[in-house]
Parts: C-alpha cells; structure tokens; sequence
C-alpha cells in the first residue's frame, strides 16, 4: 500500500511490460516476470468518539475527528490523513521516505529533460473530463510545427493510447494495477522506452483521480488540471491539494454549458481561492473553442524551456 495515497500497488506495467517499482515488494519468477506485492497492517480498531471531540482510539492511536452534525474527519493529525493499524508518527515517516525517494526520481526526470529543451505537462483530473480528447485535439495542432509525445497513465487497458497513437504521435501506456497515481520511477521508464525528440512536447496524461497525483513530483514543468462543466463546480473546494498544486486550470467541455446549470466564474473563484496564482483558460475540445488560448500557453513555455537548454 502507498501510505501517502492509500491506494494498492497492483502489478505495475509499462506497454504491457512488468517493471520494476521501488516502492512496492517484488517477486521474479524463472520465466523472468516480476510480481509485485505490498504488505501492510491489519486489523483496524475504530470506535466513535463524543460529538465535538476528536480522539485516538485503537493500539495504533488512529485519530478521527468528529463533528456536531455527525461527520467524521480523518485529517486530522501530523499525516493529514488515516491508515487502519498505523499510528500517525508512523504514516509521517513512511511518507516521508516515500516522497523523498520520489523526488529523487523527478530530479533526474527534470535534469533529463531539461538537458533536451522537452517541455513535460502532467494533466491530471478526476475520470471523464476530457482528457484524452483535449490531448488528441492538441495533439493535432501542435504536430505540424513540434514533436509531441505522450505518457498514458490508467490502472489498466491500452484504450487512450492506442486512441493518442491515431494521431500520429507516439505513445507509451502505463498500467497503475491498482495504483491510482503515476510516480517518478514510472515515468523515468517510460521516457527511456518513449524518447521523445529535442525541443519537444511531452505530454502526460495521469490516473483519473483529483487526490494522490497531487502529490507526486514527475519531473514536469507544470502539473495541468482539467476540471469539466458536467463536474460539481465546488470540486477546488472539495479537492484543495490537487488545485493547488497546478500551475493551469482548463474548465472543459464550455459548449455544453447552455445544457447544463454549471456556474463558470464560481468554480474559477472557488479555484483561485485555493490558489491565487493558478491561471485559467476556458477550452472545449470538442469545438475548439478557447485552444487559440491554450496552445499559446504550451508555445511560450516550450519556448522558456528551449532558450534554458542554450544558455
């Protein structure tokens, strides 16, 4: 289990390929196949606690917290999060060595490609909103004057790339297994097996899933979330982590908005309250409407990205 997310570390597959995972327990088998398993601890001991109050209960002394009204908080706490059987000075340490050993990774992902002048974009978004085709539809815009190559992220199938390569350009699909975030290890595969050209576009297209990709440094320039209008428009709100740490908001799908009751300037004010710097662009992928905007945000940092590899 990752401790950080809370998500499983299911076989982890790159085209189909088992790879090696740093954070997961292995198995190779004679045939040269590696099994990957986790281990964690069992057995976990809850009881409610008093209206108001928060508490440990259990050996472990997990901490919820819970409300007048009845609701229950598990984040509370120096992890910020709740791990059955593990204590909260445990889940700190083992997210610690789990985070650090990551962005010892993305370190060298951006040194790597910061050396070639490749702009990197990790798009990440809760399942359905878009991503896939926002990517085709850029794809084919961009293509004509820079490479671009994309890194697909999903827990299982070759669907969306296998959809990213009918455009032309190559893909690598990674399978989570029951992972539900892509890390630095994965993708540092992926770009020895995809190698992408000098003075290019990698884009990245994560696990649908608004929490633990947060908190994944991959070596990007800059993590891009789309949030779409058939989506609640407190979602910023509902996920601060993941809004905060964009760099880009793309709300999706504005030509469905006369169908639909979704209030534009109060997702983006709800977004900007989570983090005033995010920058905001309107697109749909569908129309086109708003890629004019879109494209010249990816040109100009691909152009940063190009003039520091020639300094």
């Amino acid at each position: 289990m990752c401790n950080v997310c809370g998500c499983g570390t299911g076989e982890t597959r790159i085209d189909g390929e088992a790879v090696d995972h740093e954070q997961e327990h292995e198995h190779v088998l004679a045939d040269g196949t590696v099994h990957r398993h986790s281990h964690g601890p069992a057995g976990q001991k809850w009881a409610p606690v008093a209206a108001g109050h928060a508490h440990s209960h259990g050996p472990e002394g997990e901490h919820v917290h819970e409300d007048m009204d009845g609701s229950l908080h598990y984040g509370h706490g120096p992890a910020g999060a709740h791990a059955p059987g593990m204590s909260q000075a445990q889940m700190v340490k083992i997210e610690q060595n789990i985070l650090a050993k990551n962005d010892g990774f993305a370190e060298r992902n951006r040194s790597w490609l910061a050396e070639r002048g490749i702009l990197a974009l990790n798009l990440v978004s809760s399942p359905g909103s878009g991503k896939t085709t926002l990517l085709v539809r850029t794809i084919e815009a961009l293509k004509r004057r820079v490479p671009v190559a994309v890194v697909e992220g999903d827990q299982q199938t070759s669907f969306d790339a296998e959809r990213i390569r009918a455009t032309g350009a190559p893909a690598l699909q990674i399978n989570t297994g029951k992972g539900c975030h892509l890390d630095a290890h994965m993708v540092g595969r992926a770009l020895e097996k995809l190698a992408p050209s000098d003075n290019s576009v990698l884009l990245i297209e994560n696990v649908g899933n608004l929490v633990c990709p947060a908190a994944f440094d991959l070596g990007e320039a800059a993590k891009v979330v789309v949030l779409s209008v058939t989506e609640g428009e407190d979602k910023p709100l509902k996920y601060p982590d993941m809004f905060a740490a964009a760099s880009l908001m793309l709300v999706n799908k504005i030509d469905l908005l006369p169908y639909l009751n979704f209030p534009v300037d109060k997702a983006i004010e709800y977004a900007l309250r989570v983090n005033p710097k995010l920058q905001v662009i309107q697109v749909s992928a569908t129309t086109g409407a708003g890629f004019h905007e879109w494209l010249g945000w990816i040109d100009a940092r691909l152009a940063e990205a190009v003039a520091a590899r020639t300094r």
